[in-house]
């Protein structure tokens, strides 16, 4: 989600978000990280499907399955996944200018959760930059020098 918005000075702003895959630690959580890895959920995922496959190896031959049921199965089984993957953290950013480096003069970050909220988020700061000469203060942007 990238997006070129022109301030009311005229000058150019690029807004873009990026889905960060790990949650960032932060002091708060070092206590209670007890995680060991991803090896559970894969071997959860393995238990899942041996089980699913012996399920289906075992029903007898005259058992008729209808279609609508197996979709049924297929997006119950897609829920968990896809509801993770929206709820990734994004880390929006808004910056501009150049100092000759390649390196912007001027730079805004934030954190936001899920996927829409981020949309949303952009939206809203693309308005508020066409509206005055920096981000709100009032959002979750917040200058970096």
């Amino acid at each position: 989600m990238t997006r070129q918005v022109r301030d009311v000075n005229g000058r150019l702003w690029t807004v873009h978000g990026t889905l960060e895959w790990r949650t960032p630690a932060t002091e708060d959580d070092f206590e209670h990280d007890v995680a060991a890895g991803y090896v559970p959920g894969v071997v959860m995922l393995s238990v899942v499907v041996l089980l699913a496959v012996v399920l289906v190896y075992w029903t007898p031959a005259d058992v008729y399955v209808p279609s609508w049921l197996v979709v049924l199965l297929v997006l119950l089984a897609l829920f968990f996944p896809v509801r993770w993957a929206m709820r990734r953290p994004w880390t929006l950013i808004a910056e501009t200018g150049d100092d000759g480096d390649g390196e912007p003069t001027e730079r805004w970050v934030g954190k936001v959760r899920g996927y829409f909220a981020a949309r949303g988020e952009i939206a809203r700061i693309a308005k508020s930059l066409s509206m005055d000469a920096q981000p709100s203060y009032e959002g979750i942007l917040k200058p970096i020098n």
